[in-house]
């Protein structure tokens, strides 16, 4: 859907993005991770031209985007900000609204629209005669997301989007992100400089650093697979969490062996594409020993006790840094 082609941003003597290229594929969400000043932002800023590269192409659904019109480039494109990027002195109605009035759909559509995705982000109508600075942060998050998405492009930019969330309003955030079907239909480019973001909600990660991407590739990739020291310093601080986060009960179901646990011990079920992380807060919020893992391919059962669980993924972990 997105294809990048040495794709430079010089600013004087400034190599602020030299000579990157990546694709996105259809539906995937691809993270742009870095620290401040990687040229992550400048990237995507290039992608719907706010910025105009120096050098390089940009292909979406394999049109060159230099050969269009900006405005008409960004119609097709949802842009979601840091800072939501709302008018202050528009309505939270009149925000939403504003591409598909120049799209020029009538005043039905518009609020049929509207209303559809107010409810599946958790927000009542009664917020559309609101103004921005009487809503929560969360709330304006999703105000602005609603409005990348009201005219449903393919594609949407999302620039440090939970940024200036605090934690607990970011985690619910992030959650709501991954459950929205709206979003599973789109092409996303997301930048963030949170290592844990971009696990959580990446397909695929390009890290960078100084104008260039040091490695692209899938979280596991990046764990068990990283191209240089630069990747492994980078991830080393969360490398743990990052693993229980990434390596799902699928990946060690070779290594678990149904059996039998005494006693009993309360217990939890336990789908197999859950992450383990997943699995350790369930078992710690319902005090479970007993794990009973559940394989809906084939609908074959184990069950295992927590310690069986971390012995299998430390054996997977070892094998993996082997490779």
């Amino acid at each position: 859907m997105i294809k990048v082609e040495q794709l430079s941003k010089h600013f004087g003597k400034v190599k602020a993005v030299n000579g990157i290229s990546f694709e996105v594929e259809e539906q995937e969400n691809l993270i742009l991770l870095g620290t401040s000043g990687c040229g992550k932002t400048t990237t995507l800023k290039m992608i719907n031209r706010l910025i105009e590269p120096t050098s390089g192409k940009i292909f979406i659904d394999g049109k060159n985007i230099l050969e269009q019109q900006p405005e008409v480039l960004r119609r097709g494109i949802g842009y979601v900000l840091q800072n939501n990027g709302l008018f202050p002195h528009y309505t939270v109605a009149e925000n939403i609204a504003i591409v598909p009035q120049l799209l020029k759909w009538d005043k039905k559509r518009i609020e049929k629209r509207t209303s559809e995705l107010l409810e599946k982000l958790h927000l009542s109508t009664k917020h559309l005669s609101a103004y921005p600075s009487e809503l929560s942060g969360g709330q304006q998050q999703r105000i602005g997301l609603a409005r990348a998405l009201v005219a449903d492009p393919p594609v949407l930019l999302m620039d440090e989007p939970f940024g200036a969330l605090d934690n607990v309003t970011r985690s619910k955030i992030q959650a709501e992100f991954k459950a929205l079907d709206e979003l599973k239909r789109k092409t996303i480019i997301m930048v963030t400089h949170d290592v844990q973001e971009a696990f959580e909600l990446g397909d695929r990660i390009c890290i960078m650093d100084k104008g260039e991407i040091v490695q692209n590739g899938t979280p596991s990739a990046l764990l068990f697979k990283p191209k240089n020291d630069f990747v492994k310093e980078f991830l080393k601080e969360q490398r743990l969490l990052l693993e229980f986060k990434t390596i799902t009960v699928k990946s060690l179901w070779h290594l678990l062996s149904d059996e039998e646990i005494k006693g009993q011990q309360p217990g939890i079920l336990v789908n197999y594409t859950t992450d383990l992380w997943t699995v350790f807060e369930r078992a710690a919020f319902f005090n479970a020993e007993r794990l009973n893992m559940a394989n809906l391919e084939n609908k074959e059962m184990k069950t295992v006790s927590f310690e069986t669980l971390m012995s299998a993924f430390y054996q997977y972990q070892k094998g993996h840094s082997r490779e």
